[in-house]
């Protein structure tokens, strides 16, 4: 894996615990010459990710909206910035740059990048990994309810257990560099499964 793709969140919550955690992923993204791609900017945890891989010397890509770009919140230790029209090329480019995907603490936007994500490996259109960094247990509601889907039929356990997820950042790196997807129907009652 020569790089990753980072969804987390454009502020830096509650707990000084998340920018930690970012502080730590970053640490270990560099030390092992991973690139990251994320979304290019300076605010919150995704300022804090960025400017931790910088100081451990690696590479930070950035792909950032032109209507964003013109806020001034481009990071500025980038060793590539990528701009673009839409929200929807952002995740396109994103997608293209990256080996493999991983969340990090964050709300709606970082939420339905991991999502979006984890469908089109679902569907079959990327073999890449997809996981979520679990730090202080953010994600473990989210966990819980994908756990509930499963239970009712609408997620099935291959596509639930394809998610990645670690606390510790240096093991879900592990874990995704190892990853081999389980390849099943989406769709119940189709054809073969």
């Amino acid at each position: 894996m020569k790089s990753v793709c980072v969804f987390l969140g454009s502020n830096l919550g509650t707990s000084p615990e998340y920018a930690k955690a970012a502080q730590a992923l970053g640490r270990v993204l560099a030390l092992r010459h991973i690139a990251l791609i994320y979304g290019g900017a300076k605010n919150g945890l995704m300022g804090v990710l960025a400017q931790s891989v910088v100081d451990a010397g690696g590479r930070v890509v950035g792909v950032l909206p032109g209507f964003l770009k013109a806020k001034e919140l481009a990071f500025e230790g980038l060793a590539e910035m990528y701009e673009v029209d839409t929200m929807h090329e952002r995740k396109a480019k994103m997608a293209e740059l990256a080996d493999g995907f991983l969340a990090l603490p964050g709300g709606l936007g970082t939420l339905e990048e991991f999502f979006e994500a984890a469908t089109l490996g679902q569907l079959g259109l990327h073999a890449k990994p997809v996981g979520l960094y679990n730090a202080q247990g953010f994600f473990d509601k989210l966990l819980e309810f994908l756990d509930h889907s499963v239970s009712q039929g609408f997620v099935k356990p291959p596509h639930r257990d394809n998610l990645i997820r670690s606390s510790d950042p240096a093991r879900l790196i592990d874990l995704m560099e190892s990853f081999k997807p389980v390849v099943v129907s989406k769709w119940y009652g189709l054809g073969k499964e």
